[in-house]
């Protein structure tokens, strides 16, 4: 179970990566990189950041080039923290795929779906 320390931080993380990638791919135009989830070790050493990345057809490369730069997000979010945390933990990125799963299974359910409804509206 997270600890409120945790919970904290995986915030202030969140928060701050989502601020660092905005800037980052306002000069790339089309793009969109938000931080869906940040999960942070008991003893605080490593975050795991979960990025929606948009175009979906761009997203390997895009979190490829993110995993490339890790030091370099590091420092800059270090540099963003260093009022709060002593140490700043080390990041490891990932694509968070949960929008693409939900959207599989509406599609998997939407003629069962549809089906339902339509027994609604005659009763």
């Amino acid at each position: 179970m997270e600890s409120k320390r945790q919970a904290k931080i995986a915030r202030l993380i969140q928060k701050e990566l989502s601020e660092i990638f905005r800037k980052q791919t306002s000069a790339l135009g089309g793009v969109i990189v938000s931080v869906s989830q940040v999960r942070i070790t008991p003893d605080l050493s490593i975050a795991k950041a979960y990025l929606s990345i948009f175009p979906p057809e761009k997203s390997a490369e895009i979190l490829e080039n993110i995993k490339n730069q890790a030091k370099t997000v590091r420092y800059e979010l270090a540099q963003n923290v260093k009022e709060v945390l002593r140490k700043c933990p080390e990041l490891q990125f990932y694509l968070d795929d949960s929008l693409d799963y939900i959207e599989n299974i509406n599609r998997l359910l939407g003629p069962h779906k549809k089906g339902s409804e339509e027994e609604k509206e005659e009763a």
